[in-house]
């Protein structure tokens, strides 16, 4: 077997083309599944709820607000955790409020990855 299909192989995901695009098609899940496939164990939703909020307001996580951690928490715990465990892409225990990788988490973090880095958004030329 050649490097290239052992890379192909090893980013299998296991799950439907739909489901994994559905997985992904959210930025806030896209961000669980890079923070759990960079973590060893769980991540609890307020971790994620302050790493999150951090990114999507351009801060340090020491200067992420109630408002913006709570609004985050809110959704991760109500809907994205949810949605990612029932296509299998994570582990979500809703009691512990905890999330934890899958046989699914990394290679979906690395199609991400690979897309994030694929596209870009050109400079403005500037017409001087």
């Amino acid at each position: 077997m050649d490097d290239t299909t052992d890379d192909t192989a090893s980013l299998a995901i296991p799950m439907d083309p739909d489901v994994a695009f559905n997985a992904i098609s959210n930025s806030r899940r896209r961000r669980v599944l890079l923070s759990l496939s960079r973590t060893h164990g769980e991540l609890t939703a307020n971790e994620l709820a302050f790493e999150i909020a951090a990114i999507e307001n351009s801060v340090d996580p020491s200067k992420v607000g109630s408002d913006e951690r709570t609004s985050v928490y809110i959704t991760l715990t109500q809907s994205h955790l949810e949605t990612l465990a029932e296509c299998g892409a994570i582990d979500y225990d809703s009691r512990s409020k905890t999330a934890t990788a899958t046989d699914a988490t990394e290679p979906l973090a690395e199609y991400i990855r690979r897309l994030q880095t694929a596209c870009y958004k050109p400079e403005s030329e500037d017409p001087s």
